[in-house]
């Protein structure tokens, strides 16, 4: 009787097997290894490169996650403390100060009435020439409408700005206001690589790519700059090192590479100042080959 019923259980169990499970990744289970600027992968946000597909999750996703508490690891939270990173190098970058966003500790978002919404954000900003990093507190306020304007922001960081950077702005705008022969500069060149004496122009490449990154961004937008394509110092006659640049931003979102030319001035005394700014079309475009000095 006994082996009646041990061969019948094996039987049973034979047929009906284990059941099948599917594991979906968490949510905020994304890979914080990756480059602090990058926005990490889940299943809810991947899109595959070329197609045209939008997952409806990501959707979703976003629509729950832009107001109130914010996921830190998600794109509401993340575009608006990026928006954070290039206010802070319009005031106070240089080429021997660049600010860039190292993570994002919490963030909260709200409808202001009909007018736009506002981010409250505690994030860890790091200048990346003294590789000090400070945890900051900041608010971003995307307007809406139809005469949609540029992010409004607050920031408080105050050991990043204690950084004392003078000697070496000094050293560098006496050299090239004495110099008689004008930089023209690619950055990085056609292998990657920038020169050592090079490095301050591409930061300031970077600062004067935040200005525009900032004018242009929005809650549906994602900004980096990819290339300074090249920078060219102009001749002037007042105490204004002038250049005229050609940057290359990465908007993360759509996957476009966009040109853009600049027109500006620096000083120790003065910091950056932008006087034009235009969006390049692609007809007006060559990329660079080489590193010229003359």
């Amino acid at each position: 009787m006994s082996l009646r019923i041990v061969v019948f259980l094996a039987v049973l169990t034979g047929v009906t097997g284990s059941p099948r499970v599917t594991v979906r990744p968490k949510a905020d289970s994304a890979d914080m290894t990756a480059h602090p600027n990058s926005v990490p992968e889940t299943l809810e946000d991947k899109k595959i490169f070329g197609q045209q597909e939008v997952l409806v999750e990501e959707e979703a996703e976003e629509a729950v996650m832009a107001t109130g508490e914010l996921n830190p690891s998600h794109y509401p939270a993340r575009r608006a403390a990026k928006v954070v990173q290039h206010y802070l190098n319009t005031r106070y970058g240089s080429p021997y100060r660049l600010f860039e966003l190292h993570d994002v500790h919490s963030g909260n978002a709200e409808d202001v009435a009909d007018t736009g919404r506002k981010y409250q954000l505690e994030i860890s900003v790091q200048e990346i020439i003294s590789n000090t990093t400070e945890k900051c507190s900041a608010e971003v306020f995307f307007p809406r409408g139809e005469q949609q304007g540029s992010p409004e922001v607050q920031a408080k960081c105050v050991d990043l700005l204690k950084i004392n950077t003078k000697a070496e702005e000094g050293a560098l705008y006496q050299q090239y206001k004495m110099n008689q022969s004008l930089l023209l500069a690619h950055l990085p060149d056609s292998y990657g690589h920038i020169e050592p004496g090079m490095e301050p122009f591409w930061h300031l490449g970077a600062v004067v790519s935040s200005f525009v990154m900032l004018k242009e961004s929005n809650e549906n937008t994602l900004y980096n700059m990819a290339q300074v394509a090249n920078i060219t110092q102009l001749e002037t006659e007042n105490d204004q090192l002038k250049f005229d640049c050609h940057i290359l931003l990465h908007e993360m979102v759509s996957q476009e590479i966009i040109h853009w030319k600049l027109l500006f001035t620096w000083s120790p005394p003065e910091g950056v100042k932008v006087l034009q700014m235009e969006q390049l079309l692609h007809t007006q475009t060559e990329l660079p080959i080489s590193i010229t000095l003359f």
